[in-house]
This record gives C-alpha cells, sequence and structure tokens, in this order.
C-alpha cells in the first residue's frame, strides 16, 4: 500500500490522468510505498535525467531534492546549497515548515502538502498526498501488543471530511432519500464554515477524488457505465461504503453548519 502520492505537475487526476507506479509508464501520479525514493529537479543530460518529478525551471537545480516514503509518513531532502523549499499544509491556515539548504531527510507532518521551490519566473511546486497517516482508534488499547492499523484513516478535522459529512447528510437525516447533493450544493453548504469560506465547485470534486482514489479506495473500473455517469456513481459509492462502516455517523453532523429554516411566503386573507 502507499504511504505517498505525488502529483506530477500539470493537470490533476480529476481530469482523468494516468497513474504511474514507480518505474512504471504514463504521466499523472507518482506512488510510493514505504522505502520508495523519488528524486526531483530541472533534470537534464546525464544523471539528471531520470528524474521522477520533473520542474521545469531554469531557476532549479538539475537534481534539486529527493522524497522518501516512510510508514506513514514522508521525508524531504534539500540538495541545494543556496535555497530553502517551503512544503505548505494545504489544510491548514498558512501553516508550513522550511526545509534549509543541504537539509536531508526533514520529516513531513501533512496530510495534504505543496512543495514550493524558488524559480526564475516566480515559484514552481508540486503536491505530495500522504493517504496513509495513522490515527487513534477510540478503541484502542495502549500497551495490548501491536496497534491495529485502521483500514479507512480519515482526519475528522480535514476538509475532505466535511465535504463526506455533507454528502451523506440526505442519507443520515432520512434513509429512505436516496438523492445526493452535487458539487455545488456540498460548497454552497460548507461555505458558511470559516475553513470553507473560499470552497468552490471544482475544490469538492478534487476532495471526491481524493477520497474514493486514496481513502477509501473504491473500485474505479466499473463506474463509467452505471447510471448517473462517472461522477454520480462515484457519489453513491462513496456514500455506501461510508455509511456502510460507519465512518460518517449522525453525530458527524454536528460539523456541519446549523441548517437555516426556510421561510414560507405569508399568505394574506381575501377581503
Amino acid at each position: 500500500m502507499e504511504t505517498i502520492i505525488v502529483q506530477l505537475p500539470g493537470p490533476s487526476w480529476a481530469d482523468g490522468e494516468h497513474d504511474r507506479r514507480v518505474g512504471g509508464p504514463g504521466p499523472g501520479l507518482l506512488h510510493l510505498g514505504p522505502g520508495d525514493m523519488a528524486d526531483f529537479g530541472r533534470g537534464g543530460s546525464g544523471a539528471a535525467a531520470d528524474l521522477a518529478v520533473v520542474l521545469a525551471d531554469p531557476g532549479v537545480s538539475r537534481r534539486a531534492g529527493r522524497l522518501e516514503a516512510a510508514e506513514d509518513y514522508w521525508r524531504l531532502s534539500n540538495f541545494s546549497r543556496t535555497a530553502g523549499y517551503v512544503v505548505e499544509n494545504l489544510e491548514g491556515a498558512g501553516e508550513y515548515i522550511t526545509v534549509a539548504p543541504g537539509r536531508l531527510g526533514a520529516p513531513v507532518p501533512f496530510e495534504f502538502s505543496r512543495v514550493v521551490l524558488p524559480g526564475l519566473n516566480g515559484t514552481v511546486d508540486f503536491k505530495v498526498f500522504a493517504p496513509q497517516h495513522a490515527y487513534l482508534d477510540e478503541r484502542s488499547v495502549p500497551g495490548a501488543g501491536d496497534q491495529t492499523v485502521n483500514p479507512f484513516a480519515l482526519d475528522q478535522t480535514s476538509k475532505y471530511f466535511l465535504v463526506l459529512v455533507a454528502l451523506c447528510e440526505p442519507r443520515l437525516r432520512e434513509p429512505s432519500d436516496t438523492s445526493l447533493p452535487g458539487a455545488g450544493e456540498i460548497a454552497e453548504r460548507l461555505r458558511p464554515l470559516d475553513s470553507c469560506r473560499d470552497l468552490s465547485r471544482s475544490a469538492v470534486n478534487y476532495h471526491i477524488d481524493y477520497l474514493s482514489f486514496a481513502k477509501l479506495r473504491l473500485d474505479q473500473g466499473d463506474m463509467e457505465g452505471e447510471q448517473g455517469g462517472r461522477t454520480g456513481a462515484k457519489r453513491a459509492r462513496l456514500v455506501a461504503s461510508a455509511l456502510r462502516f460507519g465512518l460518517v455517523r449522525e453525530e458527524h453532523l454536528a460539523l456541519l453548519p446549523r441548517r437555516t429554516a426556510s421561510r414560507r411566503p405569508v399568505q394574506e386573507a381575501p377581503a
């Protein structure tokens, strides 16, 4: 099972990019399991031609650094002698760490990260996801042998979890309700929250893709032919899996903004 997923520079997987395993063909996503390493940089001739992540900017070193996957996190090495690299927490409010020039194996604690390098024309970046971050199961007993690894490691403080709760809300409130909210409806539902004020329809789709692909690891193979198309099938599969395994429960509805009751127009009595 992969520890991290690197989104290579270019279109996201939501745009239909192909997967790429370590050493495999095709652009798009790079999967790294424990112990796997991948170098990044500008590339070029000689030893730097085998880079896994190519950043086409003349201000980036030919071999700028290295990613290394550990058990449930990843490390970043900075091969530059002059430039620091920034790792931003995409789920945080401006939170980031700086990896100093020459620093090797700096641990990165974020689940959603953007690695930013200084370039000749501004900055260049790529994203790294760590979907296997470990979270304590409330049923775990400290000191009772090997810890059980949760197969669905969901961070309940993250935006993607809010998206999942909003997606499941109609079924949680009324189990017989078969309708599912679209991406635009979910964005509108979550925007009253301070952390989601800038949440867009495309961002919601991005989180749905991440939940389907990386967190719940749903089988994507036969969704094309299902009723409602690929997007509708994906949302339906997410809701079914989340409710079936108790990943989203009624108490999680408290994470959503309060629902405002719609006012019905007052009809005047006939004269």
